[in-house]
Order: structure tokens, then sequence, then C-alpha cells
């Protein structure tokens, strides 16, 4: 089983206003806002945008979310290092981190387990 490609782009920010302020003006759409300084944008049918909120001492991030439709039945190539295993997520999905030749960390994300 393959990936279905690119689901989200996942970024960490300093100032969660400022960074929705930046995509709003982008033409993306604000979803959804949680009570912790993150949210969910999206411009049409692309993939969406989720920004959390991080304190000054943390680096921000960049991280691609490529979305898996079953993650029990994803086998990875030997090729793709896996950095952690699907563990669930407490935002409802299992979440994998693989690693690419670059040394860059890119997560695959499938729906929950029922």
């Amino acid at each position: 089983m393959a990936t279905e490609g690119i689901e989200a782009v996942f970024l960490t920010t300093h100032n969660w206003g400022k960074a929705a302020q930046f995509f709003q003006a982008l033409g993306y759409e604000l979803e959804f806002a949680t009570d912790h300084n993150s949210g969910r944008l999206r411009n049409g049918d692309g993939p969406y945008v989720f920004i959390a909120e991080v304190p000054e001492a943390q680096e921000p991030q960049t991280r691609i979310v490529l979305k898996v439709p079953d993650a029990d039945a994803f086998r990875p190539d030997p090729v793709v290092e896996v950095v952690t295993p699907f563990e669930g997520t407490h935002y409802g999905t299992e979440e994998m981190t693989v690693r690419d030749p670059d040394g860059r960390l890119w997560s695959l994300q499938a729906p929950a387990k029922s």
C-alpha cells in the first residue's frame, strides 16, 4: 500500500495569531481554532495547513503530512526509515514519522483505529 499524497502541512510558530493572519492574507480560510493557540486553515480542495503555537525556546518547524488510508495495512518499503511507528494521536488519527535521505522528517497520517 502506498500513500495517497499530501494531506496537510503542519507548522509550529511563536505567534498563532500572526501566522493565521498571514495564511488568511494568502487566501486560506480558518476552518477551526482550538483554545490552545492552534488551528486549521484551508484553501480550496488542496491540503490544509495546521498551525500550532510553541514556546519561544522551541524552533518553529514545518512538517509535510502524507495520507495513508489504513495504518494496519501500510508496510513501508525498506528504503523508508521509520523513526516512530504508527501511534494514536490526541487529535484522533494514527501517525507514523519517517525520515527521508536528507534527514527531513515526514508524517504519515491514517484514520484512527475503530
